[in-house]
């Protein structure tokens, strides 16, 4: 199992970017998938979580309505969509998964055993 993120960068706030979580090893279609990210100084905390068997999405409150996740089957990929960026969301982001885990909900709230690389976002005000 491995995960791959990229699309990090540096935008000004306000902005957009997208990330991307290319997954190899195992297919998206039961395992849950999720976006993490770890700021300077702080824990590692859940920003979204998706159950790829049904499609079911969950979203802290602070990036609820500004992120959004998704999945492209035929590419195997998991994408985080931000947009309306702020500085508070600088952190290294991480995509996760569990073998273990279906559930979406169950995976945001548990320590995943997979997870890609990271990928830097650095918002500017």
């Amino acid at each position: 199992v491995q995960l791959q993120a990229s699309g990090g960068g540096l935008v000004q706030a306000g902005g957009s970017l997208r990330l991307s979580c290319l997954a190899s090893g195992f297919t998206l279609d039961r395992p849950a998938v999720g976006w993490f990210r770890q700021a300077p100084g702080k824990e590692r905390e859940w920003v979204s979580c998706l159950s790829t068997n049904n499609d079911i999405t969950h979203y802290p409150d602070f990036v609820k309505g500004r992120f959004t996740i998704s999945r492209d089957k035929a590419k195997n990929t998991v994408y985080l969509e931000m947009n309306d960026l702020t500085p508070e969301d600088t952190a290294v982001y991480y995509c996760a998964t569990d073998l273990g885990h279906s559930s979406s909900y169950a995976l945001c709230h548990s320590r995943p055993t997979n997870w890609g690389q990271g990928t830097q976002v650095t918002v500017s005000s």
